[in-house]
């Protein structure tokens, strides 16, 4: 998988001032240009039927109050959501794995906005279904100074509305590439969650919810914080 390597490559030096849909855009000229279009035939049915299936228009939505959780960290050390409540607002970035370039070049760049979320008296956690083996490889990997949180079987995902199963047909295409998600989840299921980004006020109110069918989509990081200042004015 020589293409994740240079697309990660290219970014390791981006400054906070590349927008994270412009560092996200490099990821797929790289891709686009290094693998041929029939490759990557199965990706493009999967995120269009992902897409159709409406499943991004039935997350936990704005105004609702999240599901509780504990979790253990990268350290092994158990989080909760109640802890990071008692802080102030939480953002949560739900993401599928790090063998995902798109999701490990989120987290990097949510990463270099850390001062300013700790500014505003919030706190950063991002949360996948790797085993806590992947998730510390992850944050000591990319150097992540924020907890990154391991949920085995999407538990905390699900109760998000944000877990989908794999086609078949997919399972395949990501079987002959290397992307072994039976290892890195520790299950059989084939199920991920949509990648989506999260803001909780104390209460543990939404105030921000948005999933991505499409991968290769995020929210960015500027303009969740930009809204999260004005809604604490």
């Amino acid at each position: 998988m020589d293409w994740r390597g240079a697309a990660k490559g290219e970014l390791a030096a981006d400054s906070i001032d590349i927008p994270l849909r412009e560092r996200l855009a490099r990821i797929r000229a790289t891709v686009d240009a290094l693998i041929p279009a029939d490759r990557m035939a199965p990706v493009e049915r999967a995120i269009a039927e992902l897409s159709e299936s409406g499943l991004a228009g039935r997350i936990l939505p704005f105004s609702s109050v999240a599901p509780a959780f504990s979790l253990p960290d990268q350290s092994g050390r158990v989080a909760s959501s109640a802890d990071f409540l008692s802080r102030g607002p939480l953002i949560l970035v739900f993401y599928r794995g790090r063998w995902c370039p798109y999701d490990v070049t989120t987290l990097e760049a949510w990463n270099q906005w850390l001062p300013r979320i700790q500014a505003l008296g919030a706190t950063l956690a991002a949360i996948s279904p790797q085993k806590l083996q992947h998730t510390s490889f992850t944050a000591d990997q990319h150097k992540l100074q924020y907890p990154v949180l391991s949920d085995a079987g999407n538990a905390v995902a699900r109760q998000f509305g944000l877990i989908y199963r794999l086609p078949e047909y997919l399972q395949q295409h990501y079987r002959r590439v290397f992307v072994n998600l039976n290892n890195s989840n520790g299950d059989n299921t084939w199920e991920l969650p949509l990648p989506a980004t999260y803001v909780l006020d104390r209460n543990g109110t939404v105030l921000h919810a948005r999933a991505d069918p499409d991968f290769r989509l995020r929210a960015e990081p500027a303009e969740v914080l930009a809204s999260l200042e004005q809604k604490r004015k």
